[in-house]
């Protein structure tokens, strides 16, 4: 292992000769796309004659997907980014991704959400991701754990080298976002050392997703340049409390104008009634891992079972922040969603059930716990 550490250093050092190489007008573009599970990342590399000077001089591609049977898809480019890494004129870009037929492939759930985005366009829908990670050696331990676990106490946005570890990482992937052009809002230090969070946002439309899984490929390119692992597992650590989530925070046009909190309480009572529809589609397994993680055993995470809701409270469903309650309008936080979830798909089915359905007071809850007033920690 000793060894493997020692030749990723090297070729770090050793890249920065071939990165400063000068080159024509030629420009490398890098493909992105989410492969068959619906949490992992690929790419590739291709090099375009200039400059692209938006998203339509970017062409399709064909890549390979692997699904039980190996076969050809055809890489849609959606979303162009500068690139970080090998920096200007290059670009990263993100794609949907198609069968032969032009068909979206079973993971690519952005087709989706752009047709309902597109329903609730008059509604202006903003959202905000906060998207959890932790940081693994190649050992597989928790970077920087000594082999018996950690002895510190756990608290957000920890200082110190005895409370956190990793802190080059994150401030090297906000850096590297912000260059991109990722619309990141901020970060901070989790409960666990080595876990870490960054905020998007806001972002309207499905712009949400097509930033965060964005983020998401920068954070594990960079995580390569320092030879650790940033895991998205809801449940990184079996033996402890702490989880991971990637909680997210909606409004409309309504909500953020005055007298908002009404459509704000009234969005969250349509929730309600739908706990377990989102529950299905806030982790890729069909909410077996947030099975693990909402256990209310924390006093950040709420239950599986039972849907709860209040002002300037961490431990519930959906929280309404304090000031919000004050101001009488804004958004509200659904903490619901995994680390790994697809934000596609969340963004969809809260938009769906805010937005367009219409949810009958039966529909669904075997238990509400529904308490709008305020409740300050």
């Amino acid at each position: 292992m000793s060894f493997l550490l020692e030749s990723l250093i090297l070729h770090k050092t050793v890249k920065k000769h071939y990165l400063s190489l000068a080159k024509g007008a030629e420009c490398q573009v890098t493909y992105i796309w989410i492969d068959y599970s619906g949490e992992n990342l690929q790419c590739k590399t291709r090099t375009l004659n200039k400059e692209p000077t938006g998203i339509r001089d970017i062409p399709e591609w064909s890549a390979s997907w692997m699904d039980g049977n190996l076969i050809e898809v055809t890489l849609v480019p959606v979303r162009m980014f500068r690139d970080p890494f090998t920096l200007d004129p290059d670009k990263l870009v993100l794609c949907e991704v198609l069968d032969s037929n032009r068909v979206p492939m079973g993971s690519n759930q952005r087709s989706q959400c752009a047709k309902v985005m597109e329903e609730v366009r008059e509604f202006e829908p903003w959202f905000g991701m906060e998207q959890e990670y932790i940081l693994f050696g190649l050992d597989g331990r928790p970077f920087g754990w000594a082999p018996q676990g950690s002895p510190f106490t756990r608290v957000n946005c920890a200082v110190g080298i005895n409370q956190v570890y990793g802190r080059d990482i994150c401030i090297c992937h906000y850096k590297a976002c912000l260059y991109a052009g990722v619309k990141i809002c901020g970060t901070n230090a989790e409960s666990l050392p080595s876990q870490w969070e960054f905020q998007v946002g806001p972002c309207e439309g499905t712009e949400m997703g097509d930033h965060l899984w964005t983020a998401r490929y920068i954070l594990h390119r960079v995580c390569e340049d320092f030879g650790v692992v940033a895991s998205l597992d809801v449940k990184p650590i079996e033996d402890k409390l702490d989880t991971s989530g990637c909680h997210i925070n909606f409004s409309t046009k309504e909500m953020r104008s005055e007298g908002g909190l009404q459509y704000i309480e009234e969005a969250i009572r349509r929730l309600s009634r739908r706990h377990s529809q989102h529950l299905r589609v806030y982790d890729p397994h069909g909410g077996a891992d947030n099975m693990s993680r909402l256990t209310s055993q924390s006093s950040s995470t709420s239950s599986f079972h039972v849907f709860s809701t209040a002002t300037s409270c961490r431990n519930v469903s959906v929280r309404i922040p304090g000031h919000v309650s004050r101001r009488g309008c804004g958004y509200f936080e659904d903490r619901r969603p995994a680390a790994n979830c697809d934000p596609y798909n969340v963004m969809r089915t809260l938009v769906e059930t805010c937005l367009l359905e219409t949810c009958e007071e039966n529909d669904d809850v075997e238990e509400v716990a529904f308490d709008l007033q305020q409740n300050e920690l």
